[in-house]
């Protein structure tokens, strides 16, 4: 459902949201290990995070990646527009141009529900939460 990108961004942003809990500040190459991703196409996505500022960056050798207390707030919506934009709940199922609540595709009022349902669910899911979540979890990265 997400794109590649904004999964390994989401990932990326729990897994700093519980760094930063413990004060640390991240470098990428420890991010794509942990997350086991490619560690270029996850900086290229950290970085975008930063222009949205949704993550900070400092460089130099005590530098990394690290989240803000007021970006801990933000939500999963928040990393999906930075990221993939909000056509995944905007735009036809079916990719049909002409789709809409007065004009609807074959799937329109099927996929409605779920959709609706969902992107309420990710603009309600607040990073704050999802690190609380995965830190008394027995979960790993």
């Amino acid at each position: 459902m997400f794109s590649k990108a904004c999964k390994y961004g989401i990932r990326a942003m729990i897994y700093l949201a519980v760094r930063t809990n413990a004060g640390h500040k991240t470098g990428v190459k420890e991010i794509a290990d942990t997350l086991k991703v490619p560690k270029s196409f996850l900086a290229k996505i950290l970085q975008k995070m930063v222009r949205d500022d949704l993550v900070t960056s400092v460089k130099g050798p005590y530098g990394g990646f690290y989240i803000e207390k007021e970006n801990m707030e933000k939500t999963v919506d928040d990393i999906i527009t930075c990221i993939d934009g909000k056509s995944l709940f905007t735009e036809c199922v079916l990719g049909l141009p002409f789709c809409s609540d007065q004009n609807p595709c074959p799937l329109h009022e099927k996929v409605y529900p779920f959709r609706e349902g969902m992107y309420y669910q990710l603009r309600h899911q607040k990073i704050s939460q999802l690190a609380g979540e995965y830190e008394n979890s027995e979960k790993r990265f």
